[in-house]
């Protein structure tokens, strides 16, 4: 874990540019999940400054944008329809408080079991959901939107190679923008999607009452939120640890993603989580630091106050361009050899990930999908027991446990042997559960009936201690 002094200082150029170039990547999309959950666009807008800020120094991953997000705007969308605004603030305090909880309780440990297959699909869906997102803003509006689309995406793609100074997306929405002002084109702005209110958020209760059925309304929806946006949060930290070769902190990713959601909610904020698309144009644009999320959230109360005028009139074809750049970097474009040359079941994971989270948008039941399909799949292929007969003795091949005793004891009911002993060979496996030690006895019991006298050998330490509990059990 590298030293808070480089944290926060190691990279200060970088890290303040970057956060600049995302800030004003966040208010649109602020603005949209503000109107997908239903809410004021300044909902979304407090969320994102309030997250960022706290989450900068209370986080596991340096340089990871936490913000309001799609994913948990579409949690939300039923609360608000039914009990309103003043209902979020309170289930976004509570999601604060699981998601504390969670990582105090290092809910962390968890990331372990999401196999590899799940993680690329989690990306890839990623990605797609994110340009899926942008269609609206592009298709069918107007021929000079998809010139400033395609003159964006030259400008971030070209502009690297001669400029490393100052981030291509920042030079792109500057010159744009001004280009945009003076030549009098008709391109769809940020102010389109919504007003901005040039105030600073203010501390208030949410005004509701404090009682077992508001408890029981927004439980629910806490719960929920605090699972999808910890999947998402989690995920997007594991993928930047892998885009700069650094180590994080998962388990105070958690408890920093509870602080945030918690504060957030007294400040008129909706409750938020990781952003992966935020989270990698501030890696690509240099940021590495937590000084970038600190820049990215101060910067755009900034632009909301100071320059909320100036902010409207961003064309959101410039942006568009900047997440197709993202959409782009994030897509792991080598999953197409993946799907060809990985075993099927682990390739037919991926897709199922993918496919689940762009039809439902929602992250966290893709990747749950996803794993316990590697899980059936795994217990299918663990479950499977070879039974080898040489003379007098049956070696064992695979694992006994609740998935593979029938066949364990299929095959000794069928068995002809002609000696009056036989060995059971377990060298080449271990009994797991109390199902396997029932399946043994059963077996044990049915050789007996027929005259022949059963040696077990080969059992490892853990095997004998299983059959010693269980025989224990059954003779009390």
């Amino acid at each position: 874990m590298e030293s808070l002094k480089q944290q926060w200082f190691g990279n200060i150029r970088g890290d303040i540019l970057s956060g600049i170039v995302v800030a004003l990547a966040l208010i649109p999309e602020a603005i949209a999940f503000s109107i997908i959950a239903g809410v004021d666009p300044m909902v979304g807008l407090y969320a994102s400054f309030c997250i960022a800020v706290i989450i900068a120094f209370v986080g596991g991953r340096p340089g990871m944008i936490s913000a309001a997000t799609g994913a948990m705007a579409l949690v939300m969308v039923p609360l608000v329809k039914e009990y309103g605004l003043d209902y979020l603030l309170a289930a976004t305090i509570l999601t604060g408080i699981i998601q504390l909880l969670f990582g105090v309780f290092k809910i962390a440990k968890l990331m372990k079991y999401i196999p590899n297959a799940v993680m690329i699909g989690f990306v890839n869906s990623l990605a797609i959901l994110i340009f899926m997102a942008q269609v609206p803003h592009f298709i069918g509006i107007s021929t000079m939107t998809y010139i400033f689309v395609g003159i964006t995406l030259i400008l971030v793609y070209t502009l690297p190679r001669f400029i490393k100074v100052i981030p291509a997306p920042l030079i792109a929405i500057v010159t744009l923008t001004i280009v945009a002002i003076y030549s009098g084109f008709e391109l769809k702005t940020i102010g389109d999607l919504g007003n901005i209110s040039q105030t600073l958020p203010s501390f208030l209760l949410p005004n509701v009452p404090l009682n077992l059925e508001t408890l029981q309304i927004i439980f629910p929806f806490s719960i929920a939120l605090a699972i999808v946006g910890l999947v998402e949060s989690l995920l997007t930290s594991q993928i930047l640890d892998d885009m700069t070769a650094t180590e994080s902190d998962k388990n105070k990713e958690a408890r920093g993603q509870g602080i945030a959601n918690f504060v957030t909610g007294f400040f008129g904020g909706m409750a938020g989580c990781a952003m992966i698309g935020q989270s990698v144009i501030n890696v690509k644009s240099g940021g590495r630091g937590r000084l970038s999320t600190l820049v990215a959230g101060l910067f755009l109360i900034f632009l909301i106050i100071v320059l909320g005028d100036l902010v409207v009139k961003i064309p959101m074809p410039v942006l568009v361009g900047i997440m197709i750049m993202v959409c782009i970097g994030t897509f792991d474009w080598n999953s197409f050899k993946y799907l060809v040359k990985a075993p099927r079941t682990d390739a037919l994971v991926m897709l199922t990930t993918v496919i689940i989270v762009v039809y439902t948008h929602d992250l966290s039941k893709g990747v749950i999908a996803g794993v316990i399909l590697s899980a059936v799949f795994f217990v299918v292929k663990i479950s499977t027991l070879k039974v080898i007969e040489q003379d007098q003795r049956y070696i064992i091949e695979g694992q006994l446990f609740f998935a593979s005793t029938d066949s364990f004891v299929d095959y000794f009911k069928k068995s002809t042997t002609l000696s009056d002993t036989i060995q059971i060979d377990f060298t080449n496996s271990r009994i797991w559960d109390d199902s396997g030690v029932g399946a043994l006895f059963k077996v044990k019991d049915l050789l007996s009936e027929r005259g022949l006298q059963v040696e077990l050998i080969g059992l490892d330490s853990y095997s004998k201690k299983m059959i010693a509990q269980i025989d224990a059990l059954s003779t009390h």
